[in-house]
């Protein structure tokens, strides 16, 4: 399943009343959810969920505020500017101390221009509302996690968002574990639950709220509520103790991974921590002391649990922002962190970076260089990464490709035209191999804002063990182009491994593939490569990657396929990228895979 739905899936059975308003790319979660109560599916009070679809996500947040003053259990599901029309509500229920839960499926917010894309201006843009934030980073996260927000918020009465990436997570299909949610409903507080509906607006025993104070008494209401905020994190801590008991996994308000004594550390939250997890193996296993620190409690930060999670030995430390704040010093995450060691002898080096906006592709090399950043003297302190700035400066010098995923994994990529069934036939296969072959499954689909018949790229992964490779296929084990006009308007064989299989779908044969496989001097998208010679001979725009050797530390480069055999198979043309060098030490993986 993907991201949305794991999420709806836990939502829904803590949920009495759902309020919402659809938008990009929540919207899944809400249709899950509607479509499971029209079904009679039911909660974990026996009853279905009762779904209010609102004029807007102002509306909706407004009705979340009214069902949890009646003493019910809301929760919402929306993204970027839908959740800004929410940020209202949000100060008046952390200030009422309504439970309530927000799922976010980040995403940028309109500024210079409109984007539907992932990153975490949104949920940054709500810091100070006084809602308790966690994050999380894959969609197995999503699954496990999603109800410590449900307990946390009836056990604290603070309302709770909780947010994972837009698209990378919340789209992204993953074979997971399902929790067993009638174990999760043991660890409710009942009492909390109880105390919770006894303060419900009822007019048999009437309350006053949301009185109008001086500057007499407001500053007194305020201070007085710190208790509560500074109980939260041993609360969520708590609650993450016993998902880990019934998961067997391992989860805590900031999880580190990475040597013990690492002198280098990243700190970031996210889907890009999945990555990070990968490029920290790769530099652990030549010997370098490197780690990572996944923030999952982002509201409230506790300084105290961060430091002692942090290895003693870090001398520099790196964070990560997934959003860009004109004006400011750097970014949210940076800021906590340097108040983390603020008036302390014993601070390391505090190195700020921005990252992913709008769903930049984040990979490897791009989180190396970050890494090496720290270790070179002359090292940027406040930098960004994925796009090259020409203008400010503030880039890092990305180098070759890095392939980190793991030995045995098999990439395939399919270039697709909208709507003509390459994306769902690539969810189906996703789901059938990964429910029926015993492997674990990633897919995971590349398109843009148009409703139909734009480019659409899907990025499938297998594999024996499971997969934390969250960035797009750059070296395919198996490519495949369902558009025949796309062989001379894009670069794309330059993305096959060496060894790998090149599936054309086309109606050209014998010497009419090869006339229109010449190509012409148009190029689509940006940076690409003319194609001027047959299709699979632009092997040779294949530069400085790794093969499955340099994933085991030897560094070797991939070799470009600089012939290629074309084999007619009726409709389909099959083009095998033959070496002309031996693969050195590859894996199976590398050496073609079927089309079936």
């Amino acid at each position: 399943m993907d991201g949305n739905e794991a999420c709806a899936t836990v939502a829904y059975h803590f949920t009495d009343v759902a309020g919402i308003y659809p938008i990009t790319p929540s919207s899944p979660m809400s249709e899950k959810v509607d479509e499971w109560s029209a079904a009679g599916k039911k909660n974990m009070f026996g009853q279905p969920v009762r779904l209010v679809e609102m004029q807007s996500e102002a509306g909706a947040a407004g009705a979340l505020h009214g069902v949890a003053e009646a003493g019910a259990l809301a929760t919402t599901f929306t993204s970027s500017q839908g959740l800004l029309l929410m940020i209202p509500n949000l100060y008046i229920m952390a200030g009422h101390r309504m439970p309530a839960v927000f799922h976010v499926a980040a995403r940028s917010v309109a500024q210079h221009a409109n984007n539907i894309f992932g990153d975490h201006q949104d949920v940054m843009s709500c810091r100070t509302t006084g809602v308790t934030m966690m994050s999380t980073g894959s969609v197995q996260e999503v699954m496990d996690l999603a109800a410590v927000a449900h307990l946390t918020t009836i056990k604290t009465r603070v309302p709770f968002i909780h947010f994972h990436d837009g698209f990378r997570t919340s789209h992204e299909i993953q074979k997971i574990e399902v929790i067993d949610l009638d174990k999760v409903e043991k660890l409710l507080d009942r009492q909390a639950l109880e105390d919770y509906h006894a303060i419900a607006m009822n007019p048999e025993h009437p309350v006053m709220r949301t009185t109008v104070q001086g500057p007499d008494v407001y500053s007194q209401s305020q201070e007085a509520n710190n208790g509560a905020y500074d109980s939260i994190p041993a609360v969520v801590e708590g609650y993450m103790q016993g998902i880990n008991e019934i998961t067997g996994r391992d989860y805590h308000i900031f999880n580190y991974y990475g040597a013990k004594d690492a002198d280098r550390v990243m700190v970031m939250m996210g889907s890009a921590c999945e990555c990070a997890r990968e490029v920290v193996d790769y530099l652990c296993a030549k010997g370098e002391k490197v780690g990572l620190m996944q923030i999952h409690l982002f509201r409230p930060f506790d300084m105290e649990y961060f430091l002692n999670a942090l290895p003693r030995t870090v001398k520099k430390i790196t964070a990560m922002d997934r959003s860009k704040e004109p004006g400011a010093i750097a970014g949210a995450v940076y800021l906590d962190v340097c108040a983390a060691f603020a008036n302390r002898s014993d601070a390391p080096e505090i190195y700020g970076g921005r990252y992913g906006l709008a769903s930049k592709d984040v990979t490897p090399a791009q989180l190396k260089a970050v890494f090496d950043n720290m270790k070179d003297e002359s090292g940027k302190h406040l930098f960004t990464i994925g796009v090259n700035d020409d203008v400010t400066h503030l880039s890092l010098d990305v180098h070759e490709p890095l392939i980190t995923e793991s030995a045995d994994t098999v990439s395939c990529k399919f270039w697709g035209l909208g709507s003509d069934g390459t994306v769902g036939a690539n969810k189906n296969s996703a789901k059938i191999i990964g429910d029926y072959a015993g492997m674990y499954t990633q897919a995971y689909f590349e398109y843009d804002s148009k409703k139909s018949y734009g480019i659409t790229k899907s990025h499938l992964r297998f594999s024996k063990s499971p997969i934390r490779s969250t960035y797009l296929i750059k070296a395919a084990d198996f490519l495949a182009c369902h558009s025949q006009s796309y062989i001379t308007r894009y670069d794309m064989i330059h993305e096959i491994k060496d060894g790998g299989t090149f599936l054309l779908n086309t109606l050209w044969k014998g010497e009419e593939l090869e006339q229109e496989g010449q190509g012409h001097p148009q190029v689509d998208e940006p940076g690409a490569q003319a194609a001027q010679q047959p299709a699979a001979a632009q092997g040779e725009h294949q530069r400085g990657r790794q093969d499955h050797q340099g994933r085991q530390g030897q560094g070797a480069p991939v070799r470009p396929a600089e012939q290629a055999g074309i084999e007619q198979g009726g409709q389909g043309q099959r083009l095998q990228a033959e070496q002309s060098h031996p693969h050195q030490g590859g894996s199976a993986a590398g050496q073609g895979v079927p089309p079936g």
